[in-house]
């Protein structure tokens, strides 16, 4: 569960509550940051999604990175509002704190993150519920979601074809 740490709440070794309640938004012409504060249902939903990004983290440096490359988040829990205002759909996974989105330096960081995640749910004998490569005018980046149950292990390129 998450431990204190320098005014940072530790939920696994490299993510923190602070940036996966943290989303940076563009709403007209300003650029601001928003934070909201989970309940203990979704600090644990939350955890749960960084235990598999740690698990992505350590796959991608032994295999691509530079030996301490951080996964980048950015958007994970959203409030209502927040997620109304970032366009996201009202069932959202980022709702309740069971989703991420994952920056990538491309196209092919993207198929990489989503290959590793894919064998990872394969070994450890476990769903995750979403994994959507997705882009817009700005670039791509990763949605990836795990509930505590009912995974659906739903899976889609469409965004990025």
């Amino acid at each position: 569960m998450a431990k204190e740490n320098n005014k940072t709440t530790k939920l696994t070794p490299h993510f923190t509550l602070e940036e996966m309640t943290c989303t940076n938004v563009e709403l007209g012409y300003m650029d601001r940051q928003r934070q909201t504060q989970p309940d203990e249902q979704v600090t644990e939903n939350l955890t749960r999604v960084c235990q598999w990004l740690e698990m992505l983290r350590q796959r991608w440096n032994e295999q691509y990175g530079e030996g301490n490359d951080p996964v980048i988040i950015n958007s994970a829990f959203r409030c209502k509002e927040l997620n109304r205002l970032v366009g996201g759909c009202t069932t959202s996974n980022h709702l309740t704190g069971c989703a991420a989105d994952l920056r990538v330096m491309g196209k092919e960081q993207l198929l990489r993150y989503v290959v590793l995640l894919l064998d990872i749910s394969d070994e450890m004998h476990q769903d995750f519920d979403e994994l959507l490569m997705e882009r817009n005018a700005r670039g791509y980046w990763l949605h990836f979601a795990v509930r505590p149950k009912n995974n659906r292990r739903k899976i889609s390129l469409l965004n990025v074809i």
